[in-house]
């Protein structure tokens, strides 16, 4: 595999989710006669493991990339995912399944809070027990983790989830100053002035733990998730004034209704001119808000070069969903089967990536956790939705023919309960769908919502999903639509998952 590079430790830096209870591995390790897998043999001096480095995003829509310049200049020399999107586009079911690499329906995480989501939930129903933390620390990896965890986290007292040798997470700290964090089981108060910005703290920590990792001989996992660019979408002091004549883009979409929209849509008046200028206000705190993101990657990149490890690094760039703003007649939210939400960035450069590759295969987060297990030699569970996308990546799959994988990805999402406690909290006008499941191949979407409502979009004809078709499809095109979401929305573990996915 091109992947796997043969002198000197390999980093991934990812700036960002078979049954009977069996084990298995996503890459080519035996499995036993008992029905677990043998443990992945060791690395040699040859072929050492690879680090993994995971910088997360939050709320990081498609438009904002542009105004990213290390970004851009990361996308120039590898891989972008053309079809990436997550499984929910709301914070906590989608992050629930990027660390469990699982589906909302799997692992019963679908808001952000009370009886169907939230922290307390995943930690109540022991979720924290099977991550891609505890997976490569089990394979002897260090593991380290800054910023944000879940929505109600809070750092408070000794407690650090398993899997993580390394803590340094905060709470409800989306102002990016007045937070407190905890660092390994010691609560820190930081404070308002310009040092204190979050981004810039996580970032000169992930770099300090990266240094001194990276005189070891232990492979080592670090994610850094930054609580940038959510609302209040506070930029770094040098950047509050920077970009002043940026506007909220005016695509196709902006102001605009579907014809066929659902019911939860259908009938909202156009924006009114207060409404568009609060658009571009929002759009405009958001690019600044990016800027030290994209000075992060750029950070990071330049401590694995002083590291030694800069020639052997694969870099990732994501974001835990999207955001609407002004599409569909919307104001700032998510919550949607809409692109705008649920298609996030996905970036991949370093060996073996060629450079300007474009992977249109449908991939989805539930992905991250077997790609991870599968670049570190780590035994994955079987129970895990996803599969490794690290044969997508390499330079011999071309000419090895097309990867065997699936035709569609799910999105499935529940309607919350208004909390004005949750950051997520959606206004009247940023919209809040009622429960629904969507298929997202590369060409199409279809939406089913609980209120019987259907969508059908037919992304080559129409990429900004303003012509809502299914009321005109065939009876029977649309059974098999229904079959094949019902089928992913009720499957469980990777074997048949990936069967129900490649019916899709």
């Amino acid at each position: 595999m091109a992947l796997r590079v043969r002198v000197g430790v390999l980093a991934v830096v990812a700036v960002l989710g078979l049954a009977g209870g069996c084990t298995s591995r996503s890459g080519p390790h035996p499995v036993t006669a008992s029905g677990s897998a043998s443990p992945p043999p060791p690395a040699t001096a040859a072929e050492a493991r690879p680090n993994i480095v995971l910088v997360l995003t939050d709320d990081l829509s498609m438009n904002l990339v542009r105004y990213m310049p290390h970004v851009l200049a990361l996308q120039k020399r590898g891989a972008s995912f053309a079809n990436y999107t997550v499984t929910d586009s709301l914070c906590c079911p989608s992050r629930a399944s990027l660390l469990t690499g699982k589906f909302p329906h799997n692992t019963g995480i679908f808001t952000n809070h009370g009886v169907d989501g939230g922290f307390r939930l995943f930690h109540r129903k022991g979720l924290e027990k099977s991550t891609f933390a505890t997976d490569l620390q089990a394979a002897g990896y260090r593991t380290s983790f800054f910023g944000k965890y879940l929505n109600e986290y809070q750092p408070k007292g000794r407690y650090v989830p398993p899997g993580w040798t390394d803590w340094h997470a905060g709470g409800n700290a989306y102002r990016n100053f007045d937070y407190d964090l905890n660092e390994n089981r010691q609560v820190r108060r930081y404070g308002s002035a310009p040092g204190d910005y979050l981004t810039d703290v996580v970032s000169a920590k992930a770099s300090a733990f990266i240094r001194d990792a990276a005189g070891g001989r232990t492979p080592f996992l670090v994610e850094v998730a930054t609580y940038a660019p959510h609302s209040p979408y506070t930029p770094a002091p040098r950047d509050a004034r920077a970009f002043p004549g940026v506007t909220a883009p005016r695509s196709p979409a902006f102001d605009a209704l579907p014809a066929g929209a659902p019911r939860w849509l259908a009938g909202r008046a156009p924006l009114t001119a207060q409404q568009r200028g609060l658009m571009d206000d929002v759009f405009r705190e958001r690019v600044r808000a990016v800027q030290a993101v994209d000075r992060m990657v750029a950070s990071l990149q330049q401590t694995l070069t002083a590291a030694g490890v800069a020639g052997s690094t694969i870099l990732m760039f994501t974001s835990d969903n999207g955001y609407h703003l002004g599409e569909y007649r919307l104001g700032p939210g998510k919550q949607t089967a809409f692109d705008t939400d649920v298609r996030v960035p996905l970036i991949v450069a370093g060996p073996g990536v060629p450079a300007g590759r474009v992977v249109r295969e449908p991939v989805s987060n539930i992905d991250l956790r077997p790609t991870f297990g599968d670049l570190a030699g780590a035994v994955v569970p079987a129970d895990v939705d996803g599969r490794s996308f690290r044969p997508l990546l390499g330079a011999d799959s071309d000419s090895a023919g097309p990867v065997p994988w699936r035709k569609a990805s799910l999105v499935e999402h529940h309607h919350p309960s208004p909390d004005p406690r949750d950051p997520d909290n959606p206004s009247r006008l940023s919209g809040n769908p009622p429960d629904y499941a969507a298929l997202r191949t590369a060409t199409y979407t279809y939406v089913e919502y609980a209120d019987g409502s259907r969508e059908f979009y037919n992304r080559a004809s129409d990429p900004y999903q303003l012509r809502n078709v299914a009321g005109s499809l065939p009876p029977a095109r649309i059974a098999a639509l229904h079959r094949a979401l019902k089928g992913l929305t009720t499957c469980h573990g990777g074997e048949a998952c990936w069967v129900a996915a490649r019916a899709g």
